[in-house]
């Protein structure tokens, strides 16, 4: 097999199929399993609250900066060689991370995860969209769509579990033995390839590109921290950011040899697709980014219980691969992107109607409308971008989509905190208005609440703080399922996919 070869044999593809959903999930996971281990690893390794945030966001970045890099390496070194470099240093780097001793050395080393683990998700996405025949890569989408989905979901869940009943570095050490598993499916099941000779690459624009994604993910991760553009060092990411991508923008135009081929952005299927998958990741990792904050802090519930409500969006996501994977080839996929979208846009609507009082049934059931709708999404998305794109350009492309919609993730959970914080401050600003003695609903409030006792207006006070997150959490809510409906616009523009495949293919023969 080549790397552009259907794999025939049914059982060494099923096996290395699993192989590739291993790594996929080893690597998705870790985005979000250390999250509700930073408060046990603030205090083991001495760091304060502001410090051990650089524990999420140096993986980050380093893995935003490689992902654009994976398209050359596969198609310089062969994707068997890069997927095998990737999982074993993802492991090393792994056991390094659960053996820190100090804030220094847990950095470094997941600097190190997020390096080796950039080609990890976009290369599996190629390997499955290489070893499955054309009518048959809806279905390969699906199943790589259960570990991209269903890794950040679960993260959580398993991190809070290991850290409640081990350490926190076992957060870190679970990735050991799936990682031996992966490598010894890939290296059994993914034959060699010839490596292609010469192979240019424009160190020029990589660096700007590099340069540009560092720096705008540090402004996402410490804006809020900075108090945004008030501060010196993020309007300095910020103008860093701003002028390396325009001198990366000119060298791709005027380059001979890019980094990244001109023809991608011919294409319009993958152009508008990347889009979508951008908005995607908006709403989905930026409504679990609030979500547990939201359960925890305002409703009160614990951390086992947010959990549990969080767990029937993984289900949900389950659920909706394991039906794209039967029946999902049988349907035209653009009609599953506008359903995904509109599911999306349902669960968030629910979640408008939420209060203080409510339980979490409501979470837990647009969870699930959420889930279904993100994995009825992405699996077609991919198909469609890369339907009528160059075979040549599919490595390439496979960076530039994973790249694009990590950006969408991490945009989305910066911006929506900084949303829900600011909308609180303006809520908040508005209600304390209104708390005045001649006000007739403040003198039906009960004995509890008080503008004479300095203990009820405290209580007072607390509660319109609730009142004023609350509703700001809802605001949202209620902008995120608005831009899940004009997402859908860009369908009504998307080329058909199965006669954009059948003419290339026909080009081919």
């Amino acid at each position: 097999m080549s790397d552009g070869g259907v794999m025939t044999d049914p059982v060494a593809r099923r096996l290395l199929t699993a192989a590739v959903l291993i790594v996929t999930l080893m690597n998705t996971l870790d985005m979000t399993i250390a999250n509700v281990a930073l408060p046990h690893m603030q205090g083991s390794l001495s760091a304060t609250a502001d410090q051990i945030t650089w524990v999420l966001t140096s993986y980050i970045v380093a893995s935003a900066i490689m992902i654009p890099m994976t398209g050359w390496l596969a198609s310089r070194f062969g994707l068997r060689w890069v997927m095998l470099v990737s999982v074993v240093g993802f492991t090393i780097a792994s056991l390094l991370c659960g053996l820190a001793q100090n804030l220094t050395e847990i950095v470094l080393f997941r600097v190190l995860q997020g390096v080796f683990g950039a080609a990890m998700t976009p290369m599996s996405q190629v390997i499955l969209m290489n070893i499955y025949p054309p009518e048959r890569r809806g279905e390969a989408m699906s199943i790589w769509m259960m570990g991209a989905i269903l890794g950040p979901i679960m993260g959580p869940v398993i991190g809070g579990w290991l850290t409640d009943n081990f350490t926190w570095r076992w957060v870190f050490l679970i990735n050991l033995p799936v990682g031996v598993v992966a490598f010894i499916g890939i290296s059994t099941f993914l034959e060699r390839t010839r490596n292609a000779a010469k192979i240019h690459l424009d160190f020029f624009g990589f660096g700007m590109l590099a340069i540009a994604i560092g720096a705008l993910q540090l402004m996402l991760d410490r804006g809020q921290q900075r108090d945004w553009f008030s501060s010196t060092e993020i309007c300095l990411e910020a103008g860093m950011a701003a002028f390396c991508f325009y001198l990366f923008i000119v060298q791709t135009v005027t380059a001979k040899r890019p980094f990244l081929d001109r023809r991608l952005f011919a294409d319009r299927n993958f152009i508008l697709c990347t889009g979508i998958g951008f908005m995607v990741g908006v709403l989905l990792f930026g409504t679990m980014s609030i979500l547990p904050q939201m359960l925890e802090n305002q409703m009160d519930y614990p951390v086992v219980t947010t959990g549990m409500l969080m767990a029937p969006r993984g289900f949900g996501s389950f659920t909706a691969s394991l039906i794209g994977a039967r029946y999902g080839s049988r349907v035209d996929p653009r009609l599953l992107i506008f359903v995904g979208l509109a599911f999306n846009a349902v669960g968030l609507l629910m979640l408008c109607g939420i209060n203080l009082q409510m339980n979490g049934w409501i979470v837990a059931t647009s969870g699930i409308l959420q889930g279904i709708g993100s994995s009825t999404t992405f699996a077609p998305l991919a198909a469609v971008a890369f339907a009528t794109l160059d075979p040549g350009l599919r490595n390439e492309g496979t960076a530039l989509f994973t790249l694009i919609r990590n950006m969408g993730s991490s945009c989305g959970i910066s911006v929506l905190q900084t949303l829900s914080f600011r909308n609180a401050q303006r809520v908040h600003s508005q209600l304390v208005e209104h708390l005045r003695p001649d006000n007739p609903v403040v003198a039906t409030m009960s004995s509890h609440y008080s503008l004479s006792d300095p203990a009820g207006i405290g209580r007072l006070l607390g509660e319109v703080e609730r009142q004023a997150i609350m509703v700001s959490y809802i605001e949202v809510f209620w902008g995120m399922a608005i831009l899940s409906v004009l997402f859908m616009l860009p369908i009504l523009f998307l080329k058909k996919p199965r006669r954009a495949m059948a003419a290339a293919m026909a080009h081919a023969e």
